[in-house]
């Protein structure tokens, strides 16, 4: 699967007056732990008797309408319960649960036979959504030739992000059966560690340290913090102690393979361009002069790509939109929490000379944000670099 884009990058920002920025821990996500906390210590009870009053208001009080759309309101508990006894994933049951239900309760508007019709049809779709596509891991071939590459076999580099580890499940052992299978020269992580429902939960630091501790490549493995709200300063040197992968902190590693020269450059991500924009100008400033490397940044979120392309970055690899997760046919990502919008939603796009790519992620946020993929499963992007 290859997402390609036309040369339509926006033209760079200011953004240095905003008050708020995406993954930086701010109100809205706080709030947003505050309300999925609210919710999962409602009493169980009390918990039902919202769902049935959200089917009778759905329904317009009409009895039969009311009972059928809240025993859907009940599988929809049900199937978001078993997720975790089936390790798929992991999170409070009542707020999702809550979320479907409030989709559902407009159809109660529906007769008869059309009501279940539309409620049957939400079940498969919720069924999809929530056990099979977030399960389905894609490898996405991408190609990049440049001159700055000597000649010669190419060079593999994996690229993945946003694996938000909550526990062990199928889906990680896929992926890095997938990474072995590969053979990489390289392995880059762009950032996002842990769910945000886990960043504070010891069970989920062993899990991601042992998904870290089995990567290898011959030219290193290299990660980046992802969003300071995910990735605490505090956690992450727990994380990483004594794994072999190498955590790039405003960055530049020069890497030789052969007659050719790569850097890398990693920087910390505080989604606010024009913090990050000076750091990524002092490191390339740093580099020996005359020397022809290609360049690889390593960056969280795509919202730096107008700063870094005229900086002679060639390939930018990011992530952290997730592909938006739940996508529509024709519209693409409903929410993609990048200062940009849908610009940067998913992809390889071409920024002035520099190829970027943001990849869809392998896991799911946590909290209130949905435990679902739609028409947007995760991925692993393997690149093939020559000259």
């Amino acid at each position: 699967m290859s997402e390609a884009r036309p040369n339509r990058s926006p033209s760079k920002r200011d953004f240095s007056s905003r008050r708020w920025f995406p993954g930086t821990g701010a109100l809205p996500l706080d709030l947003g732990h505050r309300v999925a906390a609210g919710i999962q210590a409602i009493p169980a009870p009390l918990f039902f008797a919202l769902l049935l009053g959200l089917a009778w208001l759905g329904a317009a009080g009409r009895p039969e309408r009311t009972g059928a759309t809240f025993v859907f309101m009940l599988g929809d508990w049900v199937m978001v319960s078993l997720l975790p006894r089936f390790q798929r994933s992991f999170g409070g049951v009542q707020s999702q649960a809550l979320a479907l239900a409030i989709a559902r309760a407009p159809f109660g508007l529906l007769p008869m036979p059309g009501l279940i019709l539309a409620q049957l049809t939400g079940t498969a779709l919720a069924i999809y959504a929530l056990w099979l596509e977030p399960q389905r891991l894609t490898v996405t071939r991408q190609s990049l030739r440049s001159p700055k590459l000597a000649s010669g076999p190419p060079l593999v580099l994996v690229h993945f992000g946003d694996v938000h580890i909550e526990r062990i499940t199928e889906r990680e052992r896929v992926l890095l059966k997938a990474i072995e299978e590969m053979h990489p020269d390289l392995i880059a992580f762009s950032g996002d560690f842990l769910s945000t429902s886990y960043v504070r939960d010891p069970a989920a630091w062993e899990a991601c340290r042992w998904l870290f501790f089995q990567l290898r490549a011959p030219l290193g493995v290299f990660v980046v913090a992802g969003s300071p709200a995910v990735d605490r300063p505090e956690i992450l040197p727990r994380l990483l102690a004594g794994t072999p992968v190498r955590w790039l902190q405003n960055e530049r590693v020069t890497l030789r393979a052969g007659a050719r020269t790569i850097e890398v450059i990693g920087v910390t991500c505080t989604h606010r361009p024009f913090v990050d924009a000076p750091v990524l100008e002092r490191l390339l400033a740093e580099a020996p002069q005359g020397e022809t490397a290609f360049r690889i940044l390593l960056y969280h979120t795509p919202d730096l790509a107008p700063d870094a392309a005229p900086s002679g970055i060639d390939l930018q690899l990011s992530g952290h939109t997730h592909g938006g997760q739940v996508r529509l046919p024709g519209y693409g990502a409903l929410v993609t929490a990048s200062l940009y919008g849908k610009a940067f939603e998913m992809g390889r796009y071409e920024v002035g000379d520099m190829t970027l790519y943001v990849t869809r992620g392998v896991g799911l946020e946590g909290t209130l944000a949905p435990r679902v993929r739609f028409l947007c499963p995760p991925e692993i992007v393997r690149w093939e670099l020559s000259g």
